[in-house]
């Protein structure tokens, strides 16, 4: 017997715990056994597995595995807002870096035609004397 709040897998899975115990420690001799003539032996292994059955959160494998999933969810996602904030870094990079490229044609630009004009100036005078 268990309480509602219980639910059902708990039970099922002490009850399969505390069966898979009990083979193992006895295997065949439970065939020619008296009628609770284990009960002294195993009595400490039933009050041992109800106290963790009822009282341990791990004891629902189910639960575990959900919390254990949730926590892994949870560390995607956190590394998927690093990636995304990273990409958001390299998205500023990647525009710095066409504005510059762009500061870089016009500077080459400006250089030219300075140096052209200079030329110019030059030519002029070496011819105005």
């Amino acid at each position: 017997m268990a309480d509602e709040s219980a639910g059902r897998r708990i039970p099922f899975a002490f009850l399969e715990d505390i069966h898979q115990r009990f083979v193992r420690t006895y295997g065949r001799a439970v065939f020619s056994a008296l009628p609770y003539g284990m009960n002294d032996e195993f009595s400490r292994v039933l009050s041992q597995q109800m106290e963790y059955y009822s009282s341990d959160p791990n004891a629902d494998r189910i639960n575990r595995l959900k919390g254990e999933m949730s926590q892994v969810r949870n560390v995607m996602i956190e590394n998927i807002d690093k990636v995304l904030e990273r990409g958001d870094r390299l998205e500023l990079l990647v525009d710095k870096t066409a504005n510059m490229q762009g500061n870089t044609f016009r500077f080459r630009k400006q250089t030219r035609r300075f140096r052209n004009t200079v030329w110019w100036r030059n030519v002029k005078l070496t011819y105005a004397f």
